[in-house]
């Protein structure tokens, strides 16, 4: 009797500490409820327990990661809350990657939601030599969103959904079989492990994000207001570019720093749209709109830029050859100290536009002096005029090509 008095003491004691105030119960008993947890669970000792977690966050994790990920939470809470999910799952995303688009695991998941390439291409993501989807952050969710609602739909209840997305719907469906409920405290029961600890502690993690962004007394206390309500709209848009165009042209005409757009547009491996006939989107700033409708040509690209991946008896010349560019243009764009390749390794093949520069034929000139003279590869000049030889004759014109 004594144990059960000192245990509901400590309940007790834990849970004031936990949910502070009556509003921050009313807003924990809305989300349990929205993850279809029945309220009772807010006074079990596996919840009550999270407030020695809460401390940690409060010091060392939560203000930080919800910094770093600025750019992306006014989105991912929009989007969240137009598909008519719980908004807890904004949580998930920060358990999953810290908001990072470049977070990726030992296991190879990637991305602000930390998709598997099965998945990813599963539920719409594209991930090829150009783009990895997975980094996007308005596909991703997209497919996150997806991906929730199909473990819904399977399992019934949203608390089992984020559960599978952590361990995998077959995981869920063995542990389920074995502690015969889908019960979530008979699933997170810590002595039969029906779950590996990491599943166990995953609706834990995301409670307590979603308890620590609605705990006044921790906002106020912090002076962090601004972080939890910052942007009720999107802080970037979608643009079109052309294939082949890079991000660096796309900066310089919306007169800001590379970094900041790079930052935007991590699903590009190499920092341009895939080379295809068809326009790629990218995220812009939002405050970029009008400059870049006003600023940047969408019709003039300097070039097109492509992913080469060595195969055996590949040779920089021949690659060369095959996309008719210089063979030093592309060992100088990739940084290569020498001509030697490795099976599998990739290039960046910078197919340019060539300037409208033309020379006349003086007497005594050869192809080779002009060669020389302009650094251009002699199978350039012949390839750009058509040429079958280097016979030239005093008044001719050539074109000449010089690449940006």
């Amino acid at each position: 009797m004594l144990r059960i008095l000192f245990s509901l003491i400590f309940i007790t004691q834990g849970l004031f500490a936990f949910l502070n105030t009556h509003n921050n119960y009313q807003e924990q008993e809305r989300v349990v409820k929205t993850f279809d947890i029945d309220p009772s669970f807010l006074i079990e000792p596996v919840f009550v327990s999270m407030n020695s977690d809460l401390n940690t966050y409060k010091t060392k994790h939560f203000l930080k990661t919800l910094e770093n990920g600025y750019k992306f939470v006014p989105t991912l809470r929009r989007m969240i809350k137009e598909a008519g999910i719980p908004d807890a799952f904004l949580y998930l995303a920060m358990v999953e990657s810290n908001f990072a688009a470049t977070a990726h695991s030992s296991a190879r998941a990637v991305g602000l939601w930390q998709f598997m390439p099965y998945t990813a291409r599963k539920f719409g993501l594209n991930i090829d030599l150009y783009v990895d989807e997975r980094r996007d952050p308005i596909k991703s969710t997209q497919a996150a969103i997806a991906y929730l609602k199909y473990l819904h739909a399977e399992f019934g209840k949203w608390y089992l959904a984020a559960i599978a997305y952590n361990c995998g719907d077959g995981r869920l469906r063995r542990a389920i079989a074995e502690a015969k409920s889908d019960d979530l405290l008979t699933l997170l029961d810590v002595k039969k492990k029906y779950l590996p600890r990491e599943s166990r502690l995953y609706i834990r993690k995301i409670l307590m994000m979603q308890q620590l962004s609605t705990n006044t007394d921790f906002i106020v206390s912090n002076d962090v207001s601004y972080l939890m309500n910052r942007g009720s709209s999107d802080s970037f848009v979608e643009v079109f570019i052309q294939g082949g165009t890079t991000l660096d042209e796309v900066a310089y005409a919306l007169d800001m720093p590379l970094k900041e757009l790079n930052a935007l547009n991590y699903h590009l491996l190499y920092g341009f749209a895939p080379p295809s006939s068809k326009p790629y989107h990218i995220y812009i700033p939002y405050s970029k709109q009008t400059a870049f409708a006003q600023n940047f040509d969408n019709t003039q690209s300097k070039g097109r830029f492509y992913v080469y991946e060595i195969k055996k008896g590949d040779s920089l010349h021949a690659i060369a050859k095959k996309y008719r560019v210089d063979f030093k243009l592309i060992k100088d764009f990739n940084k290569l100290k020498s001509n030697l390749l490795s099976i599998n390794q990739k290039l960046v093949i910078p197919v340019v536009k060539p300037r409208e520069k033309r020379y006349t034929i003086k007497k005594g000139d050869t192809i080779g002096q002009i060669s020389q003279r302009f650094s251009i590869d002699i199978d350039t000049i012949l390839q750009a005029n058509n040429k079958k030889n280097t016979m030239i004759l005093p008044g001719e014109t050539l074109v000449i090509p010089q690449h940006y």
